[in-house]
């Protein structure tokens, strides 16, 4: 299969799925990273609610918040919520980063089963930064990732992680790990102005496997329908 003809997967980004040709390639495992504030999340949410919209089964795996604060933070942008829960096409699943053992041996041993019970087809984690704390040390933070990335996969869905950007270095997750167990890397930060001050949101797709992508950085917002990228602008590079 040539890389025209992948099967693709909408990232119910507007504009987004322009400079990817049409979407994410079905079955990647996809990093988000960025700095607080740059829609991470609501990245997240887009993904699994535009999956939904046709149907797509889709679970949510969160470490941070509460399923009732992430559903309240999607029906701010509109999105039919109650309807997607109510007909199963969403599902959150939580994990407390307090509990290690516990969240270790859901990921290796009954992770894959409950996503192949529920028939996902989109699987969301956010974030991969907290679940790197769950271990001291990096081959066990190794171990985990690429376990969860196995999980996916082999659940035959397509998956969005997130992670925070090193507040030192931007371009880069803090744990430094995701991106090589990743099929795909989106950057979402700020570019500024000469004298160093924000001045607005700049997505960039630093990589993504067998596929052609655009490498232009362009300017993006988060609005009432979420986030939309205006993949027509002159590359916005400044700043990221």
């Amino acid at each position: 299969m040539s890389e025209s003809e992948l099967p693709r997967v909408s990232t119910g980004v507007v504009g987004l799925d322009e400079m990817l040709g049409g979407g994410l390639p079905a079955g990647h495992v996809v990093l988000v990273t960025g700095l607080p504030g740059t829609g991470k999340t609501c990245f997240g949410l887009q993904f699994l609610f535009a999956g939904a919209a046709h149907g797509e089964p889709g679970v949510y795996l969160s470490l941070e918040e509460e399923e009732s604060a992430l559903l309240a933070s999607a029906r701010q942008f509109g999105w039919p919520v109650d309807a997607a829960v109510k007909a199963g096409t969403v599902k959150v699943i939580r994990l407390d980063p307090k509990q290690t053992h516990q969240n270790l041996q859901r990921i290796q041993s009954e992770l894959g089963k409950e996503l192949k019970q529920l028939g996902a087809k989109r699987i969301v984690v956010d974030s991969v930064s907290l679940l790197n704390m769950l271990s001291d040390d990096e081959p066990a933070r190794r171990t985990i990732l690429f376990g969860l990335a196995g999980v996916c996969r082999d659940a035959g869905a397509t998956t969005v992680l997130t992670a925070e950007a090193d507040p030192l270095h931007p371009s880069v997750s803090r744990d430094g790990l995701s991106e090589y167990i990743a099929d795909g890397v989106i950057l979402l930060g700020y570019s500024s102005a000469d004298d160093g001050h924000r001045i607005g949101l700049s997505l960039r797709v630093l990589k993504m496997r067998r596929t052609p992508h655009a490498r232009t950085v362009q300017p993006y917002q988060i609005g009432p329908g979420g986030i939309t990228v205006d993949a027509k602008a002159i590359d916005f590079s400044r700043g990221l």
